[in-house]
């Protein structure tokens, strides 16, 4: 599973140590040190990863982050020094793929990395559509639309409702729908599901406050249906 890896970290020491370990993963590794450099390198040779810093010069990464999710599907993992629930779940809303918190464990970031980029190469694999009712999730082409009106999600969004609606009317724990996002994180907490249903709401139902497809199940977690209910 060799891929070209752009690391963007400003810490010289930290972004070495990345380097080598991604490297003896077989992995090409660019480095660069600022925001600016990041964006340039993302736009110039497409990564199959970008290992993205937090606090950078130039550009700081959720910027940086920003601006990759507006042009390119690239999975973003994020490394912040940051570890408040707030911080993180804005990374996540602007595309970010997943985090890991700093100080972390190098191997605990190579799982990661090799989490995402199956995760990556099983989009490209053709599948087939799903429908629940008027609602419509490809995932070959990443696209959902509602009753014939596309609906712009981001990757996290993306995952939970393919997830869902692979197996309509299962009900997923948060913890599932936790897991198939982002992983294992102590640092990301259950909430984060309900954040993301949150937004999904917002975008797939008629009255985001009396949900007909996202439903609720309490004490347990969420099931999508067709709607008609």
């Amino acid at each position: 599973m060799c891929a070209y890896v752009l690391v963007a970290e400003d810490d010289v020491k930290q972004a070495e140590l990345v380097r080598r370990y991604l490297e003896r993963e077989g992995h090409s590794v660019l480095v660069v040190h600022d925001g600016r450099a990041a964006i340039d390198e993302a736009r110039g040779r497409e990564p199959d990863l970008v290992v993205l810093d937090v606090m950078m010069p130039k550009a700081d990464g959720l910027d940086v982050c920003r601006v990759i999710r507006a042009e390119s599907d690239v999975p973003v993992l994020m490394l912040t020094a940051r570890t408040t629930e707030d911080d993180l779940l804005l990374g996540l809303d602007l595309g970010a793929d997943d985090y890991v918190t700093k100080p972390y464990s190098p191997r605990e970031l190579m799982a990661r990395v090799r989490t995402l980029l199956r995760r990556a190469r099983r989009s490209r694999e053709p599948e087939e559509t799903l429908k629940v009712g008027d609602l419509l999730v490809d995932p070959a082409r990443h696209l959902v639309s509602v009753a014939g009106s596309l609906v712009d999600c981001t990757p996290a969004e993306f995952r939970i409702l393919e997830t869902l609606a692979a197996q309509p009317e299962r009900v997923f724990t948060r913890a599932q729908l936790l897991e198939e996002v982002h992983g294992f994180d102590r640092f990301i907490t259950r909430r984060t599901v309900d954040v993301h249903v949150l937004n999904l709401r917002k975008k797939i139902e008629p009255d985001p406050r009396r949900p007909t497809r996202i439903l609720t199940v309490y004490g347990v977690g969420y099931k999508l249906t067709d709607g008609s209910g």
